[in-house]
């Protein structure tokens, strides 16, 4: 290390950092990820990302931003592919790796991984290049079993987490919740993890004029309900569909949903069926993969923002909403309860029913219409989560990585 910066290498094996925000495997982590790399390098140290070829068009390496370098290594077909061909693929993401680390003459301090199937590279480097690795896993396993809804984890990644927790140098996660759920269901030290929650960024995510927003958009003066997120039945968007027909003058609202990819086809038309079925249909406008450059405009053109999960491993929608000055209603989930004070800058929720969630958009929907001054204080509430002060605490989870190392090899 010079200066005590660091050089780091950080692995999304499954999930490209720029791909589209709302598809099947692409969200909050692609979000973090980057979000992070440009924060950590603005303090003088140097990323490397690594994922793989998710298209041909896929450039092998790219500068994302200054110190912060974006590489694409070869690893089953040059396509979208689900989670668990990319895992029977990480044997030639892993050679394609070192390949790349030994004609370029790299070396790395650490390796932060993302997610159960990058922890099994980055344990692999550990064990045979020496390098610690710090694991992020923003969701487990053994967690969305419990809880039941969508499809079921196979046993192969409960393996994976269980003895990825026990062999990484470090763990990051979140939330406090979070920690208690790696000891609980997998056994994890608790001297071992750190929690650091995850960051917003205030510069993008700010309030646009609300008229403004909505004429760019095509809304009218109807009061807007909005969802932002993947398509999956774990975010509980049928929940939400149903909220709304319970809504008196239902006529006047709409609710806009933003997220979804061919991938999400299936359950897209589940939830379009469901909005005919209760009649509500032409209130429910389904907007498909929004740039995230543009999510301002949504967040801004809302009344609030509606976060009806089973299971958030932290819960980057609603910061962003917030920043953006729109109140959020969410069950308590990751660490909402922390981000949105209840009763006002929303409220959280006992449970994700219907009849919970239309009482709390009743209930925020009948307050006067938010002002610059109330979207400002909105807005305030959530600065501490900018990214500059999150990179900094990541920086000390990486440094006692390190320490922890050179304590052992002593």
């Amino acid at each position: 290390m010079i200066d005590n910066k660091l050089k780091i290498a950080i692995i999304s094996a499954h999930s490209c950092p720029v791909g589209d925000l709302g598809t099947k495997d692409t969200g909050g982590m692609s979000v973090y990820i980057r979000e992070l790399a440009r924060e950590l390098c603005k303090e003088g140290h140097t990323i490397d990302i690594y994922t793989r070829v998710h298209d041909p068009a896929d450039l092998r390496m790219e500068d994302l931003y200054e110190g912060a370098r974006l590489i694409h290594l070869n690893a089953g077909k040059e396509a979208t592919i689900h989670k668990m061909d990319v895992y029977f693929s990480l044997p030639e993401f892993t050679l394609n790796l070192e390949s790349f680390w030994k004609n370029n003459g790299l070396e790395y301090d650490i390796v932060f991984s993302h997610y159960w199937i990058s922890a099994l590279v980055g344990k692999y480097l550990q064990q045979t290049r020496q390098i610690p690795y710090v694991n992020m896993y923003h969701t487990l396993g053994a967690v969305k079993n419990a809880i039941g809804i969508g499809e079921s984890e196979p046993a192969l990644r409960i393996l994976s987490e269980r003895e990825t927790v026990s062999e990484c140098q470090r763990i990051v996660v979140a939330t406090e919740k979070e920690k208690q759920q790696l000891i609980a269901y997998y056994g994890a030290l608790p001297d071992k993890i750190g929690v650091v929650p995850c960051g917003v960024n205030m510069g993008l995510f700010k309030p646009v004029d609300k008229i403004t927003a909505r004429q760019k958009l095509g809304f009218t003066d109807e009061k807007i309900v909005l969802f932002v997120g993947r398509i999956d039945p774990l975010k509980g968007i049928d929940k939400l569909i149903r909220s709304i027909s319970l809504l008196k003058n239902s006529e006047k609202i709409r609710l806009v949903v933003v997220g979804g990819d061919e991938n999400s086809q299936p359950e897209l038309e589940k939830l379009k069926n469901l909005a005919d079925e209760l009649n509500i249909r032409d209130h429910v406008d389904f907007r498909g993969l929004v740039k995230q450059e543009k999510l301002p405009y949504f967040y801004s053109a809302a009344d609030i923002c509606v976060v009806p999960s089973y299971y958030e491993s932290f819960g980057l929608v609603p910061l962003e909403s917030l920043a953006c000055g729109t109140p959020v209603v969410a069950t308590d989930v990751g660490d909402l309860r922390n981000i949105i004070k209840h009763g006002e800058t929303g409220y959280i929720l006992k449970d994700n029913s219907p009849e919970e969630i239309s009482r709390a958009i009743t209930s925020q929907l009948s307050l006067p219409r938010k002002d610059t001054k109330s979207i400002m204080s909105i807005r305030e509430s959530v600065s501490k989560w900018d990214w500059p002060n999150i990179a900094g605490r990541i920086a000390v989870e990486m440094r006692l990585a390190l320490d922890t190392r050179t304590k052992v090899a002593v």
